[in-house]
């Protein structure tokens, strides 16, 4: 009896911000540990059509740094990283397309639809979704990788109008048509800026953003945009940290309401962070 009345408890928790929310658009980035443990990749999908029946419009950006890299050691291509971002020839960019609109989206399509919700895996290329630009690092050229000049909601509009769940895998084209390999949260802040979404979550390996990237116990709960700029000009925010919130501060840039850092292998993050009063991660907001 007593496991039943705190279940009650949790529903009764969760009804106004199913009522707030209802009618929203989630775009969730999925990515890390989330996606390879067997266990944690099923809460997750579990969570994404969840907040689908309820009357969310969830849209999925996914990674697969970690299928790409393991496919290129099988083709005898070391990866060559610099600041986070692979070095990517022409054959590098198209094993990444084949990697991340193949293999990997229609698995994520094949076990959403196992839970009863329809879905459709596309790429950045399909519909000219997302149009890009060769990125210069510091003047250096990484090859075909890629940022986000223009996103054409049109496509995503049309699968969500027709009850799908898009899946996106992050790559892109441009007018003479280049392929490019983009970074899955520039891609996912750039299309929930462009949706209006007003959640943007971030799935990641760490508990959220903390003071002392060491300590779990100093994760910082609510944070404002002013308040993590302040942060990481005077060392609060620093080392691994910045890049987590700086994804954060583009998300709101971008003009989406909240933005959200959650720990991607704790079992239902995501209806953890959504439909309960304290949350478990990280939220940004303007």
């Amino acid at each position: 009896m007593k496991g039943a009345i705190e279940k009650a408890h949790v529903l009764i928790e969760a009804l106004p911000y199913i009522r707030k929310f209802a009618g929203s658009t989630v775009v969730v980035k999925y990515g890390g540990s989330a996606m390879i443990d067997e266990e944690i990749r099923l809460s997750v999908i579990q969570d994404i059509v969840m907040m689908k029946r309820i009357g969310f419009n969830p849209v999925v950006v996914h990674g697969g740094g970690n299928s790409i890299s393991e496919l290129l050691v099988k083709l005898g291509k070391k990866s060559v990283f610099i600041d986070g971002l692979r070095v990517t020839d022409k054959e590098t960019a198209e094993v990444a397309e084949m990697v991340l609109s193949g293999s990997i989206g229609k698995s994520l399509v094949q076990s959403l639809q196992a839970q009863g919700i329809q879905a459709v895996s596309i790429s950045g290329k399909d519909g000219d979704t997302l149009i890009a630009r060769k990125k210069l690092l510091g003047g250096k050229d990484l090859g075909f990788v890629g940022e986000i000049t223009r996103v054409n909601t049109h496509l995503l509009h049309s699968l969500m109008n027709n009850d799908f769940i898009p899946v996106v895998a992050p790559i892109g084209t441009d007018s003479k048509g280049n392929t490019y390999n983009i970074n899955a949260d520039y891609a996912a802040s750039a299309i929930a800026g462009a949706l209006q979404a007003q959640k943007l979550v971030f799935l990641t390996d760490v508990e959220g953003i903390l003071k002392d990237k060491d300590d779990p116990s100093s994760i910082m709960r609510r944070l404002t945009l002013k308040e993590a700029e302040s942060f990481i000009l005077d060392g609060t925010i620093s080392g691994g940290m910045i890049p987590k919130a700086q994804c954060c501060m583009d998300g709101i840039h971008q003009g989406v309401e909240s933005v959200h850092i959650l720990d991607g292998r704790i079992p239902h993050s995501l209806l953890l962070e959504i439909f309960t009063n304290d949350g478990i991660g990280t939220m940004m907001t303007r």
